[in-house]
């Protein structure tokens, strides 16, 4: 494919791959971070030790994670569909679409992450602010969060880049972005060019990430 025809679909291509990841990472977060958080806060020793509830989360959050994505994105296409029908759009493919399935798939990746992360911080610390009266989402939100900032944030790197992987496979199904392109231009007509150009394009999106994100865990761990 000539370079002028190229050039507008790798853009359009490319505002699909970020608009996809960054609504995921977004609702990812947002489930994810309480998730991993509980799993910890749940566990035996923990400030609310509630077995039951523990591994209930911890079966749900391993059920998610084995899953293969391209199996998952198959297995999740009537809920997709019923999801995108809550919002008028009764369908499995397309970007936005794509989100549902790239969301249930990123939750428990990271939730295990930030669990993890959370683990991590020191237990005498947490004891000293206990003593003090302070009450379990205080603890949760002054201590434990922000003393595992740096690390949640190299968590977020990690799963933001398997996301975009989790993206590219979704071309398969049509989702848009440069998956998508890579598959539908590149891969069905030979077009070696189109499908070279898209995986730089997809290193260099993976590696400004990961730049990004080191960078700023880094500057928490010193600050």
């Amino acid at each position: 494919m000539p370079w002028d025809e190229l050039r507008p679909l790798l853009w359009t291509a490319s505002q699909e791959t970020f608009s996809m990841v960054g609504w995921t990472m977004l609702f990812t977060v947002l489930a994810g971070l309480p998730l991993g958080v509980l799993l910890v806060l749940t566990d035996k020793g923990g400030l609310s030790a509630f077995a039951p509830v523990n591994k209930v989360l911890g079966f749900v959050v391993n059920v998610g994670r084995s899953f293969p994505f391209l199996i998952l994105l198959v297995a999740l296409i009537p809920f997709t569909r019923w999801v995108m029908g809550l919002f008028g759009q009764a369908t499995a493919i397309g970007t936005d679409a794509m989100v549902v399935p790239l969301t249930v798939g990123a939750i428990p990746f990271f939730a295990r992450l930030v669990e993890t992360s959370v683990r991590e911080v020191d237990r005498g610390l947490v004891e000293a602010v206990q003593a003090m009266g302070a009450s379990v989402p205080t603890i949760v939100r002054k201590v434990l969060v922000r003393e595992a900032l740096p690390s949640l944030v190299s968590a977020f790197t990690v799963t933001a880049i398997a996301v975009i992987g989790y993206s590219a496979m979704a071309g398969v199904i049509g989702a848009g972005g440069l998956g998508d392109l890579a598959i539908r231009y590149g891969y069905k007509n030979f077009d070696d060019r189109t499908m070279l150009v898209t995986v730089v394009v997809l290193i260099v999106i993976v590696q400004a990430v990961q730049l990004i994100g080191d960078f700023v865990a880094r500057r928490l761990s010193h600050r």
